[in-house]
């Protein structure tokens, strides 16, 4: 294959694969379409004389930043950006409710055995608990010992933890 044959078709396959990217998303071919170009840049290097190699490296480099950054920058505006894009923010999103709704001394019933995990019953409300140390049988009183960290530990009503 004549060499400016095969610049100009790894310049295409380059722009072609990145632009796949947009339907085919994870990475992949917009890393061959890079590597494409790359080759590019050095076929040019290799092929054009002396002050056109240097020409056809850094128009690619421009290029490949200069796409970068609009797709960056952009992308995520437009129409099709906005339908691939996720819209939902976590503002909303609470991560510790059961430490606000359920303090610390508070009764309620083991709904399944607790082995250490498992399901109470706080309020009429389910909620997964940890028991500290023994399991504890379906059925029994608990009351909560600790909310830290995003679990709820327990122990038999009546006990107190010993943390």
């Amino acid at each position: 294959m004549e060499p400016i044959t095969l610049y100009l078709t790894l310049l295409a396959a380059g722009f072609v694969l990145i632009g796949a990217e947009i339907f085919i998303p994870g990475g992949i071919l917009g890393i061959f379409g890079s590597v494409a170009w790359v080759w590019a840049a050095v076929v040019g290097w290799r092929s054009f004389s002396e002050p056109w190699n240097m020409l056809s490296a850094l128009a690619l480099l421009f290029a490949g930043v200069l796409t970068f950054v609009v797709w960056i920058k952009y992308f995520p505006k437009t129409r099709m950006g906005k339908t691939l894009s996720l819209k939902a923010t976590l503002a909303d999103c609470k991560s510790n409710v059961a430490a606000k709704m359920f303090p610390v001394g508070m009764v309620g019933e083991a709904i399944s055995t607790l082995r250490p995990s498992g399901i109470a019953r706080f309020d009429g409300k389910r909620m997964d608990v940890v028991a500290d140390g023994e399991w504890i049988e379906k059925g029994t009183p608990v009351k909560i010992s600790s909310t830290e960290g995003g679990h709820v530990s327990v122990v038999k009503a009546g006990e107190t933890s010993e943390q």
